[in-house]
């Protein structure tokens, strides 16, 4: 295979462009059946699969499961509100990432924010901060993958090999840079959720010596 390394960088960072996130304002405030469900997010988080033509972003035994596993409440008379909506965003994105325990682990404070009033912190605002949060980490990713893409383009430049094996090489030494950044990260993420895990154990066995004190 060969690639010229200016092209890559320059169609990976157009990609990152083109990642299609849903505002809180393009959330609908009515709630919706099933089918009006995996339509929205279908229409609204296709561009964000591998294989947009193929993939499936929800089904109706994906969000099933994601109830019987206790990570999304049930619907209210086969209808699902904003707040239903705003948990399988979630669930969506960590999943890729994540093993359904953590998920779990990490959305339990958000599903006591489920339906919360409008004078408390609820779950809009929190996905209003989160949204805002994630745009302001694009630049930044952008110039990391750079600096990545810079320091792989120092391999192999000694080495007696034709151009095309040197660019091959290079595009390895680049996707190893980017993989130990997400393993590192997601074994960060895995050690926190454990912590959280632990320390919940802990409080439920004090609140049971204290239930039977």
């Amino acid at each position: 295979m060969t690639i010229d390394n200016e092209d890559l960088l320059n169609s990976i960072i157009a990609s990152l462009g083109r990642i299609d996130t849903i505002s809180l304002g393009e959330i609908p405030n009515i709630d919706l059946y099933m089918d009006q469900l995996t339509s929205f997010m279908d229409e609204r988080l296709k561009k964000t699969t591998r294989y947009p033509d193929k993939d499936k972003i929800l089904t109706k035994t994906m969000i099933n499961n994601y109830a019987k596993n206790d990570l999304l409440p049930p619907p209210v008379r086969k209808k699902y509100s904003k707040d239903h909506l705003i948990l399988l965003i979630y669930i969506y994105y960590y999943k890729s990432i994540l093993s359904i325990n953590d998920i779990q682990t990490l959305i339990e404070p958000l599903k006591k924010r489920f339906h919360v009033g409008n004078d408390e912190l609820n779950l809009s605002r929190i996905y209003e901060t989160t949204f805002e949060l994630q745009k302001d980490e694009l630049e930044p990713l952008i110039e990391d993958l750079k600096k990545k893409y810079e320091r792989a383009l120092l391999t192999y430049t000694d080495e007696d090999i034709s151009d095309d094996e040197r660019k091959n090489m290079q595009l390895f030494s680049f996707i190893t840079l980017m993989s130990y950044d997400v393993y590192v990260k997601k074994l960060l993420i895995e050690k926190i959720l454990d912590n959280i895990t632990s320390d919940n154990e802990k409080d439920k066995k004090k609140k049971g010596t204290k239930d039977k004190n």
